[in-house]
């Protein structure tokens, strides 16, 4: 099983001194039950859903051919409601429209899984990325794509939100990026995937 993970900074890990990040310790748990699993982390910085758009069908292609057991995790949306130069990097319709766009060529293919942008320190961004998960979760519902929302529990996790304004307000460190990691591993439809009997031929 081959697994592209995309999507921005938390997906990449930033901020974690460890280099795992929530992929690489959630596909290191995973590996206990599926250790034919190979991840592949695409997680770019600062890339809001209007980019990767634009890239993930080019990466995708390159990563997973035809025979071989491919799955996608897209993760995204802090970026989109970045607000610079007094506007928000992206209007949440257009968000909403790249979301739908990307999900419903990706799972036209790939079994696919969406993961929530997680709180940060500026409580009014966080709020707009409340907003935009909460809209992004109708969007995958209506696709029948499972949805995970990670901003709402982990506004109220005491090591994420610690570790997080420890930082540089948005990453956390390694203790921050385990417990987003574990509401992954907990989701019934990520351990659909990983608790799955691996191909024996």
């Amino acid at each position: 099983m081959r697994v592209c993970f995309l999507g921005d900074s938390f997906v990449n890990g930033t901020g974690d001194p460890e280099y795992l990040g929530w992929v690489g310790r959630l596909c290191g748990s995973a590996r206990q039950t599926r250790p034919d699993l190979t991840s592949y982390n695409l997680g770019i910085r600062r890339e809001t859903s209007r980019q990767l758009r634009q890239r993930w069908r080019q990466e995708v292609a390159l990563r997973l051919p035809a025979e071989v057991e491919g799955r996608l995790v897209f993760s995204f949306g802090a970026n989109d409601t970045t607000v610079e130069n007094g506007r928000q990097r992206l209007a949440t319709v257009d968000s909403l429209d790249h979301l739908r766009a990307i999900l419903t060529e990706a799972k036209a293919g790939f079994p696919v899984l969406m993961i929530g942008a997680p709180a940060i320190a500026d409580p009014e961004h966080t709020a707009r990325i409340e907003t935009l998960s909460h809209k992004m979760a109708i969007v995958c519902h209506s696709l029948s794509v499972p949805y995970l929302d990670t901003v709402s529990t982990l506004k109220r996790s005491e090591v994420w939100m610690q570790e997080v304004a420890a930082g540089d307000g948005a990453h956390p460190g390694a203790a921050g990026y385990a417990a987003f990691a574990e509401l992954v591993e907990n989701w019934a439809a990520w351990q659909a995937w990983v608790c799955q009997k691996a191909p024996t031929d």
